[in-house]
């Protein structure tokens, strides 16, 4: 915007102005992204939130466990690793409740809950193993763990590669070994003292007790879902997948 100024006796002048700017419009994407925000289910939102807690619960558990190594433990680090295992521990029924009291299940929280129970438990139990905690769990414990998650998650890729498709039901021995090896998780944080020690034990076998079982009846299953579409019987050479 150009301003001209009279003056007598002198040349005009000239002076420009700039404009100001121009609001700038809002983003297309803004909308979409408020109504996914809001179409997602109050049950998923939980679980999601169980997912964002792990990194801060190893963190905690990590410092601590430094403290502890130094020789001056941070009393506020363990309570604080201890409070957020506790919450996240709690969602996992909170948001199952949620789904099957109000009608919410859905695909996305079939897929979004074990990650974030087994995401929650290895970081419990590896965290717990390999840092400075007064209680470690034994060698044999989140080796069992991890084998156990390793062997059904190979299975369902494996039966689903075979079969063309695979159903995975949680079972009640897995939903007890989900909550014993949280309960053995807690008792170790909890029970710092040294008088503990052979009483943590007694959680530990009970959680890899269930743990074994019920790994070794989810890969039953998965035998039996392909003995059931003719996989285990021999085939003829050109007929192999």
């Amino acid at each position: 915007m150009q301003i001209l100024f009279l003056r007598a006796g002198s040349p005009a002048l000239t002076a420009t102005i700039p404009e100001s700017p121009r609001a700038i419009p809002a983003l297309p994407i803004t909308p979409a992204l408020a109504h996914v925000a809001g179409a997602m289910t109050t049950a998923n939102k939980i679980t999601i939130g169980r997912i964002v807690m792990i990194p801060f619960f190893v963190l905690m558990a990590l410092y601590y466990g430094r403290s502890v190594a130094h020789g001056h433990p941070q009393e506020w680090m363990r309570l604080t690793a201890i409070a957020i295992f506790v919450v996240a521990a709690a969602s996992d029924g909170i948001d199952g409740y949620i789904a099957r009291r109000y009608n919410q299940m859905s695909k996305l929280g079939t897929v979004l809950d074990p990650i974030a129970d087994k995401g929650l438990l290895l970081a419990g139990v590896i965290t717990l193993s390999v840092s400075n905690w007064q209680y470690e769990f034994p060698l044999w414990f989140p080796v069992l763990v991890i084998a156990r998650d390793v062997a059904i998650v190979t299975g369902v890729i494996a039966v689903h590669f075979i079969n063309g498709d695979t159903r995975v039901s949680p079972s009640w021995m897995g939903k007890t070994a989900t909550v014993a090896q949280m309960i053995a998780i807690g008792c170790a944080m909890l029970f710092t003292g040294s008088e503990w020690k052979g009483y943590l034990d007694v959680p530990v076998f009970v959680a890899g007790f269930f743990t074994l079982v019920s790994g070794l009846l989810y890969i039953r299953e998965g035998i039996r879902q392909l003995h059931a579409k003719g996989h285990g019987e021999p085939q003829p050479p050109g007929r192999l997948l």
